[in-house]
């Protein structure tokens, strides 16, 4: 028997911008990133970190970074979590206005291309287009984003800036993610039984490491009703069929070569019955 799958939720793309001077700075980084990757969503960029002059006041040099993160949750949920991790690195938000020195200061920059506000968040960040130290790591993750309201891409933004103050880039933070290298292969393919969730795990692996997604299709099959039949005379023919037409869609998708993305991963395996055949 064969299921269809129905077509699932993308992820979002979620962008946060992150900053400490107080401190070991560059290890209140570090120590952000590590806890949104387990506690939030999975970072799958991390920007450059660059040392700006405190914005809005006179305190100590500030070190920042943005990072990419993708997930199914809401914005006031990822805004909730935020604040925890804030809270458990020893931020506490007070209630005044003004800016001061922190230990960690963690901001929703965007959310998609969506535009948001309500009393305690406003998406995109109403201040990230005079900010060079969100801008200008907002570049490094060379995202295809445009802001909802301006209309203009990250690019476009830091020339248009009015911001003219220092950003020099000092050190560099690996993902999470990247450092598990899946981008260094080619092809993988995911395999197993019906319903073992192959399909969710190719695309969720292929939006998190920018991999071009190949799902195995499910064409109506002349030998399946006669197989349900006839089992020990239509096995081979069936399998033969199946065989042809994934090959065939191997080559159609392999064929059309995506210089956007990094490697391909697919929801079967060309040779499936084999493999699970020499399972134990």
């Amino acid at each position: 028997m064969f299921v269809i799958l129905p077509k699932m939720k993308k992820q979002h793309q979620i962008i946060i911008s992150l900053g400490s001077n107080q401190g070991n700075r560059l290890d209140n980084l570090t120590q952000a990133i590590a806890l949104l990757h387990s506690e939030v969503a999975t970072v799958v960029k991390v920007s450059k970190v660059y040392e700006t002059p405190s914005w809005g006041f006179e305190s100590e040099a500030f070190y920042n970074a943005v990072l990419q993160m993708h997930s199914y949750k809401t914005p006031q949920k990822i805004l909730s979590q935020l604040h925890k991790i804030e809270k458990q690195m020893g931020r506490f938000r007070k209630v005044e206005n003004g800016y001061q020195a922190r230990v960690i200061d963690l901001d929703i920059i965007a959310f998609d291309e969506e535009i948001i506000i309500s009393d305690n968040l406003h998406i995109p960040h109403l201040q990230m287009q005079n900010r060079n130290f969100v801008l200008l790591p907002m570049n490094d993750l060379n995202l295809n984003w445009i802001h909802p309201v301006l209309k203009k891409s990250i690019p476009e933004l830091i020339e248009i800036t009015t911001d003219k103050s220092s950003c020099d880039d000092i050190a560099s933070v690996i993902s999470p993610i990247e450092r598990i290298g899946l981008n260094h292969y080619n092809y993988i393919a995911i395999e197993g039984n019906i319903g073992a969730g192959k399909t969710t795990f190719a695309t969720k692996i292929a939006e998190d490491f920018n991999a071009k997604l190949v799902l195995e299709r499910f064409a109506d099959n002349p030998f399946l009703p006669k197989f349900y039949k006839d089992q020990n005379r239509f096995a081979f023919p069936l399998e033969m069929s199946f065989l042809a037409d994934r090959y065939q869609q191997l080559t159609d998708d392999l064929a059309q070569f995506d210089l956007f993305k990094d490697f391909i991963v697919a929801d079967y395996h060309i040779f499936k019955s084999l493999i699970l055949q020499k399972s134990p």
